[in-house]
């Protein structure tokens, strides 16, 4: 049962009719928990499964009901009765803000989740340097995920404790919700990993309402349970993308050189803190990477709302700040009469590299990148092609983006991997990563196969399963291939340490000349000296009275350098640069934008899995367009009036563009095998190049996405207006 109202106090529920209807198991309301709640870290534990005194977004799980079929409970739903005492409430940034404004939590003056300050350098200075400074106000709309697998799962308690059925990217985070939740030991709560439907961060990085009812439903009836959200529940309960707002400062002289750049940036952060906290860290953090930025300050507030949640997606904080930051270095350059593209050489990073903030680099191919954009036709021709003919004009535009990978931020980080040598050759694998859709599983097999020098289809990987597979943050902050790569080489060169050495006292080699590769080993010292790796895990396995032959590796960071607090060091192992070239056709008469191309130069330090990587970087830029042209959610009073993807319109198929990738070698020394993350700088890239390109054709700047013909047809209106009041 979900709340009516965005804002109300629950003054009392009453589920006697709906207990006692035919088929019904059990009725649950908030006070079942016993004040539990959950949250990112300790101070932010302010979300409890079922409200409990007050809902604070339209939707708000109030109660639960457990029955035969669906049909039933939905049934026995409409016959609990909640009297509400409604609250008015806050629907936008502006209004949660003002004096006097309702709170959203009564212990929260001002409504303020959270807020962050980073100040590097002197920016005061900085912009007396500058021959000019502009100032400008930038939003970035509040967008859904878009996975088509919504949150399900089968939850079963039993003597031996909790098991639950749950399709989630970070299942070890719900493994210790649920032990917090039921004061049950980590040891007593096994989450299984079937096939994720996609993920993209946010709902599926966190648990859900759901997932604790069905827990205690089980545990009261003593049989398995499950729940499953429909795709209505998704769009209007499950969390979002944060909207921000930004008013970004930059000072930049006459020959594109950027002096200083401030932020000042809110965030709508809907009912809940969530992860909110890393969202305004990174939105700042990440700020000074791709261009040198000599004097940087970041003040950025998170602002609670009768919304649903704000929380992490692809391209987590980066996609705010850089949009804002691309688009007024653009604006910047057409005013000093300057090539954006000039610009953007002028001021990117060469490693290595140290930020003003402490952020260390030490490869970055984002130069290159540009230069590789900057040499394509549609750049090079572009003021031959602007007119498409009759209402159709064209344009291009250029936006850079990075991100980090092998994410090292708060808590456990640790990935972990072990591998089973079976005598005959073929090998168990366990891994506690989750592969949401990215293709992780086929990278790590990827890799243990090179190190042993065997097929990848002689390996066995085994899905999460907290009762026998290695802790594991999850799939999040591009961290799988770095982080639980590393430790599956690491498990893989501990099998074949053994197997070298067994085979090296047999032949009586050195250990250090046995080699492995296609399915055989042999010595560098004789080449005479060779057999089938199949055979030598027999030999090995039989050997004196038997041998179990056991891997193990985990994955070592070092984070002695990252400052949470102040906004410094680095917070990731490594990071992806990007440079994008789009190409858009825009309709005076309609304001419709087509993308008809999209050319990206991307540095994924070295791709270990060509394929997966550029279907990564090709649904990320995807999703950019979405973001930039189509996607938003339409609210009134707190209620979302576009709760599907008819209405919330998605880019189709036949409007993503032409995409062309290529690839920049970097080999980054952090990374194994020189990988960096691959896909995330993608969709922080795509929306400020797509507004460029739209401004190359119109000659008009829209700073609030999304872009939609409304907005487009307005902006052009104005300034027609203005050149005929000019005349």
């Amino acid at each position: 049962l979900r709340s009516p109202y965005p804002h109300a106090r629950i003054k009392s529920i009453d589920a006697g009719a709906a207990l006692v209807m035919k088929g019904v198991k059990g009725v649950l309301t908030g006070k079942d928990f016993n004040g539990w709640s959950w949250g990112w870290m300790p101070k932010t534990r302010e979300e409890a499964p079922l409200a409990v005194d007050k809902v604070r977004f339209y939707g708000e799980a109030v109660a639960a009901v457990c029955a035969v079929d669906e049909a039933t409970a939905e049934a026995a739903c409409e016959l609990i009765r909640v009297d509400y005492e409604e609250l008015p409430g806050v629907f936008s940034i502006d209004e949660a803000i003002s004096a006097g404004a309702p709170l959203v939590h009564d212990d929260r003056p001002g409504n303020l989740s959270w807020e962050f300050h980073m100040d590097f350098g002197d920016v005061e200075a900085g912009f007396r340097e500058a021959d000019l400074v502009r100032e400008h106000r930038f939003e970035t709309g509040r967008v859904l995920t878009g996975f088509l697998e919504p949150p399900a799962a089968v939850a079963h308690w039993t003597e031996e404790g909790i098991t639950v059925w749950s399709a989630k990217q970070s299942p070890y985070f719900h493994y210790r919700h649920l032990a917090a939740c039921f004061n049950l030991p980590l040891s007593k709560i096994r989450v299984i990993q079937p096939f994720v439907g996609g993920g993209f961060g946010g709902t599926k990085n966190d648990s859900v309402a759901a997932d604790f009812c069905a827990v205690l439903f089980s545990k009261r009836l003593g049989k398995p349970v499950k729940y499953q959200y429909s795709m209505e529940e998704v769009f209007t309960t499950c969390r979002r993308r944060h909207n921000f707002t930004i008013v970004a400062r930059m000072g930049m002289k006459k020959d594109g050189t950027i002096t200083a750049l401030q932020n000042t940036a809110y965030a709508e952060g809907g009912a809940y803190t969530v992860i909110g906290p890393l969202t305004l860290y990174l939105s700042g953090a990440y700020t000074t990477l791709p261009y040198k930025i000599p004097h940087f300050k970041y003040d950025a507030y998170r602002i609670f709302t009768n919304h649903p949640s704000g929380a992490a997606m692809r391209g987590h904080g980066v996609t705010h700040t850089r949009f804002a930051a691309e688009v007024l270095m653009d604006m910047m350059a057409e005013e000093l009469g300057l090539d954006s593209l000039e610009v953007r050489l002028r001021n990117a990073i060469v490693a290595p590299f140290t930020t003003v903030n402490g952020v260390h680099v030490k490869t970055c191919g984002i130069k290159e990148a540009l230069e590789i954009v900057g040499s394509k036709p549609g750049w090079r021709e572009r003021k031959s092609k602007k007119n498409a003919g009759g209402r159709v004009v064209r344009g291009v535009g250029i936006g850079t983006g990075t991100m980090g990978g092998g994410s090292k931020q708060r808590g456990h980080q640790a990935c972990a991997a072990m591998l089973r040598l079976c005598e005959d050759g073929t090998v168990n694998y366990l891994t506690g990563a989750t592969d949401c859709g990215q293709g992780s599983d086929t990278v790590l097999v990827q890799i243990i196969a090179e190190e042993l020098g065997i097929r990848m289809e002689d390996i066995s990987i085994r899905r999460v399963d907290t009762a026998v597979t290695p802790c594991d943050p999850g799939s999040y902050g591009s961290r799988v291939t770095i982080l639980a790569g590393q430790a599956a080489q690491k498990a893989a060169q501990d099998i074949k340490q053994q197997l070298a050495s067994h085979v090296a006292a047999v032949w009586g080699v050195p250990e250090s000349g046995i080699e492995f590769g296609i399915g055989r080993v042999w010595s560098t010292d004789d080449p005479k000296l060779s057999m089938p790796f199949r055979k030598l895990a027999q030999a090995a396995c039989y050997s004196e009275s038997g041998r179990v032959i056991l891997g193990r590796g985990y994955s070592q960071t070092e984070a002695e350098d990252y400052n949470f607090e102040e906004g410094s060091g680095n917070s990731d192992v490594n990071y992806s640069f990007v440079a994008q070239l789009t190409e858009v056709e825009v309709d005076l008469e309609t304001g419709i934008v087509k993308a008809t191309d999209f050319d990206l130069a991307f540095d994924a330090g070295r791709p270990l899995h060509v394929v997966n990587v550029e279907s990564q970087i090709e649904g990320a830029a995807v999703q950019g367009l979405g973001q930039a042209l189509y996607e938003e959610f339409k609210m009134d009073h707190g209620k979302t009036l576009n709760p599907d993807f008819v209405d919330y319109r998605m880019p189709l198929a036949t409007e993503a563009p032409d995409i062309r990738i290529d690839h920049i070698i970097t080999d980054d020394p952090d990374g194994i095998y020189g990988v960096k993350e691959a896909s995330q700088a993608a969709i922080v890239c795509a929306p400020p190049s797509l507004v460029s390109a739209i401004h190359d054709a119109t000659g008009v700047w829209i700073t609030s996405l999304p872009v939609t013909p409304e907005k487009l047809l307005a902006a052009l209106k104005e300034k027609k207006a203005g050149q005929a009041a000019a005349r």
